[in-house]
Formats: structure tokens, sequence, C-alpha cells
């Protein structure tokens, strides 16, 4: 299975106007060869939506994503943004369910439910965050936890739209605690998660879905981890602010 495989650099709330000016000049000064799987997905903060866009125009294997959307379709909600707002501007992907926003903004996964079918219904391809964190690994109930995830979220989705979305594993254990997951607990994890998801809608759907590794992915680790058969990318934070680093990452797609 020739499934996509995906940089998606998340830029979270980071950089001024200049300073991303300079990292996408940075990232787009020398040309990029990609097989024709190959895809690296910008998630920028909203102000840098426009002048992502415009960078990644004349760059077939390049899309922009939002890092959130809205619940809502439209209305009274001051200072939210909607997937029709973002599809409208030629936004691709939309970040989903990160684990930052399920802690800091007490996004459940009935919430996510929402913001996906939204998404879904607006043309946007979300890229579904899901994850665990060290109380549950701990606990060594993370498969039933992340498997819940996808179940309460995802699984309502009919097969058509479940085949656009885009799972990131991000474990979050593993993130700024010391710890860290290995190339070989990323792959247990992911075989997992295309496990659980063959249970619901096939082997057929499972194989074609893109299953992106969120844990501190940088240019050192990049190849080993997405080089493990069930890993096709990454959800890459800190390294996606540097060019030469991510540019890095995205040589170690497979």
């Amino acid at each position: 299975m020739n499934r996509k495989q995906i940089a998606a650099a998340n830029w979270k709330m980071n950089l001024k106007w200049a300073q991303a000016e300079s990292l996408l000049n940075d990232l787009f000064k020398q040309p990029i060869h990609f097989s024709p799987n190959q895809q690296v997905a910008l998630g920028v903060p909203f102000p840098y939506l426009s002048m992502a866009l415009s960078y990644a125009k004349n760059h077939s294997h390049v899309e922009v994503a939002a890092q959130n959307s809205a619940q809502y379709a439209s209305g009274a909600y001051t200072g939210e943004t909607s997937a029709e707002m973002l599809q409208s501007m030629g936004v691709h992907y939309v970040i989903l369910g990160h684990s930052e926003r399920r802690e800091y903004f007490g996004e459940t996964n009935a919430v996510l439910a929402e913001k996906v079918k939204l998404a879904l219904q607006n043309g946007l391809a979300p890229i579904f965050c899901c994850g665990e964190s060290l109380t549950i690994r701990e606990s060594g109930t993370q498969n039933e936890y992340v498997a819940n995830q996808l179940k309460e979220s995802l699984f309502d989705l009919s097969e058509f739209d479940f085949k656009k979305i885009v799972i990131a594993y991000e474990p979050i254990w593993a993130i700024g605690t010391g710890k860290t997951a290995t190339a070989e607990q990323a792959q247990e994890m992911h075989a997992y998660l295309r496990s659980a998801i063959a249970a619901q809608y096939g082997e057929e759907v499972a194989n074609s879905i893109s299953i992106l590794y969120g844990g501190s992915v940088k240019g050192a680790n990049a190849k080993e981890i997405f080089g493990q058969p069930d890993v096709d990318g990454g959800l890459v934070g800190g390294a996606s602010l540097k060019a030469d680093e991510f540019l890095q990452v995205i040589a170690g797609l497979k």
C-alpha cells in the first residue's frame, strides 16, 4: 500500500510576522524533491495562513494546515474560525484534537466529533490527534484509551468520509518529560491504531490511512521513525521552526 507520507509542521503559537516570512523563505528557496506519495503540510497560526498559502500555491506537494477550527458552522462566536472560512481561503488540512487543545482548552471527544464533521462537510482534511498521558501509559491502558478517542470522535463517520482523515499519534508522556519513545514504541502503537481502524472499517481502509507520529520528531531521528512500517510521517513541533531541521525531517520520509 503506497500510503501518503506526510511531514506536517505545527508552528503552534510561535513567530512574529517577519520571522514567519523568513522561515518560509528559507524553506522554499531551494527546490525540494518529492516522491509522488510525499507531502508537506504547513500548520501555521491563523494570521499567517494567507502568507503560507501564497508560498505553497506553486508547489503541488505542499499544502497549508490550520491549527484548529470551531465546532460551530457560523454565528456569534467571537474569536472563533469556522471550517467554511478556512476552506474559502484554500486551506487543505486542519489539525484537530491536539493534546494541547484537549488539555488547556478542554476539548472533549464529543466536541472533536463535531469539529471533524464540519471540517469534512467543508472539504477540509482533518489531521486528527490522539495519544495518552504518562499516567495512562504507566497504567498499561494506553491502547484502550487511544482506541476510545478514535471511537468517540471518528467511528460514526462513513467509510467514504473516514478515508479522508489523517491520524497523528502523540505520546504525550514522551513530550517534555525526559522520557523518550523509541521507534519501536511508535510502531507498536501505530500498528495497534491500524488494527482498531481495520476492526471498524476493514483492512483495505486501514491500510490506506496515513498515521503520523507526533513525539519530538527532529532531523536526527526522522528517518528511523518514518522507516517503521506503520509510521507514515510526522507531526513536527519545535523542529518545524528551523528551516534546516525541518528540511531534514522532510528528507526522512520514505
